[in-house]
C-alpha cells in the first residue's frame, strides 16, 4: 500500500491547528480564519477540527464537544506538525492538543499573526 501522506501531500505539509475557539466564538473564527490563511500561505494543508465539526456538533452539550475534539485529535495522527497561534493565548482545548502532539512526537510550532496578517480579526 503506497504511503497515504505522500499522495495527499502533493507538495504541501499537512497540518493541525491550535487556536482558541470558545468563549467570544466569532472573535475566535475570525482569528482561526486568518491563522489558516497564514498556514495556506506557508505552503501547509492546515486542518482545523473546531472550524469544521462544531458546524455538525453543539460545542455547548459537553458530549458532543468532546466528540468533536476527539475526533480532531485522531486527524492529527495524520499531521506532520501541530501549529499553535498563541495570540489570544492558550486555552484548555488547545492545551490537550498540544500534550497529544507531545504524547505522538510530532512537531509543535508557536506563531502569532502580526499587524498586515489580519484580514477578518482585529486585535
Amino acid at each position: 500500500m503506497a504511503d497515504r501522506r505522500v499522495e495527499i501531500q502533493k507538495g504541501m505539509t499537512l497540518v493541525l491547528l491550535e487556536t482558541p475557539f470558545a468563549g467570544d466564538v466569532e472573535r475566535n473564527l475570525a482569528f482561526l480564519d486568518d491563522c489558516m490563511r497564514d498556514s495556506l500561505l506557508r505552503g501547509e494543508a492546515p486542518f482545523a477540527s473546531h472550524r469544521l465539526y462544531t458546524t455538525a456538533l453543539d460545542d455547548l452539550i459537553p458530549e458532543e464537544r468532546e466528540i468533536g475534539i476527539t475526533a480532531g485529535l485522531v486527524w492529527g495522527e495524520l499531521a506532520e506538525k501541530t501549529v499553535v497561534y498563541v495570540n489570544l493565548g492558550i486555552s484548555p482545548g488547545m492545551r490537550r492538543g498540544i500534550d497529544r502532539a507531545l504524547e505522538c512526537g510530532r512537531i509543535i510550532e508557536y506563531r502569532e499573526l502580526m499587524p498586515g496578517q489580519y484580514r477578518r480579526w482585529r486585535p
